[in-house]
């Protein structure tokens, strides 16, 4: 009987060291990919539908906005400095956009915006990125309903490996660069604690927006 009446202690012991291995993991993570957005600035563009025609135009609007951005970027050193440049230069960025969805033969209209969005986990060539909230260049073609497209202006991740753009002395540490390209074991232990702290930070917000409706 003794053995018995032990069980529930064990289990809850055994649950509580659970728990409280996930909150270190959460807090690691979520320090990991807030010290991360604050040194890129990602860059999302919206389609304005899911249709061929309509997705083949959002990716010629991305070549435009970032030919258009990359030249206000060469001497920017951190991301506060990228997102004042691009500030200052949304009328152009949405300029350049409309130009192109004109000469397209559509009439969509688009809109430039900064502002923090929230994004999953994302896997490009050289490089991954854990979920959560990124400051970013939001591009939006028509009614934006259509798949997007994501990637990083600042540092420019969109057209250069990480360990080339590592190597221009950007905002990017040894360490960030070594965590979103998961370079070991730790480094991928980290990172996952980093996406998991995003999934939940986005669980806790979508909770908190229901309870207010």
């Amino acid at each position: 009987m003794k053995k018995r009446n032990d069980m529930p202690h064990r289990w809850g012991a055994a649950l509580m060291a659970a728990m409280a291995l996930l909150l270190l993991a959460l807090s690691l993570g979520g320090g990991e990919q807030q010290s991360l957005a604050g040194q890129v600035l990602r860059l999302h563009v919206l389609a304005n539908s899911d249709s061929e025609e309509d997705q083949t135009l959002k990716l010629q609007v991305r070549d435009a906005v970032l030919a258009c951005a990359q030249p206000l970027l060469e001497d920017v050193t951190s991301r506060q400095e990228a997102e004042t440049a691009l500030s200052e230069a949304l009328g152009a960025l949405e300029q350049v956009g409309t130009q192109t969805v004109r000469a397209a033969g559509y009439d969509y209209p688009v809109t430039a915006t900064l502002e923090t969005d929230w994004f999953p986990t994302r896997t490009y060539e050289d490089f991954s990125l854990p979920a959560g909230y990124y400051p970013t260049l939001r591009v939006e073609i028509g009614g934006g309903e259509g798949h997007n497209w994501w990637c990083v202006v600042y540092p420019p991740l969109c057209s250069a490996g990480v360990e080339e753009v590592a190597e221009t002395s950007l905002d990017l540490t040894e360490d960030q660069v070594a965590l979103i390209t998961q370079e070991d074991g730790e480094y991928e232990f980290r990172f996952r604690c980093a996406e998991w702290f995003g999934q939940v930070e986005s669980w806790l917000s979508r909770l908190m927006d229901a309870s207010q409706e």
